[in-house]
């Protein structure tokens, strides 16, 4: 008799820890069950793209129920864009004049113009551009307080006329793309003793070490700062604007309509000089980009820490 008693106590129990189970909050079944979905984000392989994409996880993970898979740093533009028409990512961050430009070969206007015509092309084939963040990453050319003042440099224009005796290190990409070196060779005629690509971090080492004159930057970047590096004014005004926000495929919005109220949460959210921070806080500072994109999310209110 005790037997049976103890076994009708035990289905029971059971039976009663299924039913409560299935009768939780929607938001913690699904989050358990794996029922809010998932999706992949991407970046590129410098370190404001990756903060970009981590703030991005961040506030989808904190707003959602849809699980978040990261890879960051996959590459340059070139392959993080084809990782997206390939859907093995869904999202990364992106700017307007990289994507008209270079993925277009289209040309670009003011950052309104440059928004409007990425999102019209980008349509056609199925991908989507949010709210700008809010800075425009445009890119520039630099080289170092002895050789302006060696050479009386202060444009892009005075560059070109003594380009012949230096040597220029950049990206590896912006060797080729039409809105990098190409475009600038062909715009202010300019032509260096020698072009090296090298990684985005290599760079700076390379102009204070000497090793080359001049090297091309973004407008965000914190290593203008650490290496005292002089920006010389793009006369002719060759570099579109680079508006940043993030990228996603339409397919995506559709299954997920969330993400686009979520992720335009960060519409206008991050100046240039507040990026320019973010960055030196993981170039100089040695902090994990995770980290500080989560830290600042936190700072404006948008996520718990």
């Amino acid at each position: 008799m005790k037997i049976k008693k103890l076994t009708t106590y035990l289905l029971f129990t059971v039976m009663l820890g299924t039913l409560l189970a299935g009768c939780g909050s929607g938001k913690n079944n699904e989050a358990a069950t794996g029922n809010g979905g998932e999706i992949t984000i991407g970046s590129k392989n410098f370190t404001e793209n990756v903060l970009l994409a981590h703030m991005m996880a961040d506030l989808i993970e904190d707003k959602s129920d849809i699980k978040v898979k990261r890879q960051v740093n996959l590459g340059g533009s070139n392959v993080a864009w084809t990782a997206l028409e390939n859907n093995d990512i869904q999202l990364y961050p992106d700017y307007t004049g990289t994507i008209v430009a270079n993925y277009y070969q289209e040309k670009t206007g003011t950052s309104a113009e440059s928004l409007a015509k990425s999102r019209e092309l980008m349509k056609a084939d199925g991908l989507a551009f949010l709210e700008p963040i809010g800075f425009n990453n445009t890119y520039t050319l630099a080289v170092s307080k002895d050789t302006a003042a060696k050479y009386k440099l202060k444009t892009f224009s005075d560059l070109a006329k003594v380009s012949a005796d230096m040597v220029l290190g950049v990206e590896f990409e912006f060797l080729d793309r039409e809105d990098g070196y190409p475009g600038i060779k062909k715009l202010y005629g300019m032509n260096f003793k020698e072009a090296k690509g090298m990684d985005h971090g290599i760079m700076y080492r390379a102009i204070e070490d000497g090793e080359t004159d001049v090297t091309n930057a973004y407008a965000t970047d914190a290593q203008i700062k650490v290496h005292n590096l002089v920006i010389l004014e793009d006369d002719k005004q060759f570099f579109p604007p680079y508006d940043a926000g993030p990228v996603i495929r339409q397919d995506t919005l559709d299954k997920y309509p969330e993400l686009e109220d979520i992720l335009n949460q960060m519409s206008g959210l991050i100046t240039a000089e507040e990026m320019q921070t973010l960055n030196a806080q993981v170039d100089v500072d040695a902090l994990k980009e995770q980290d500080v994109a989560h830290d600042f999310l936190v700072k404006k209110g948008l996520i718990k820490d």
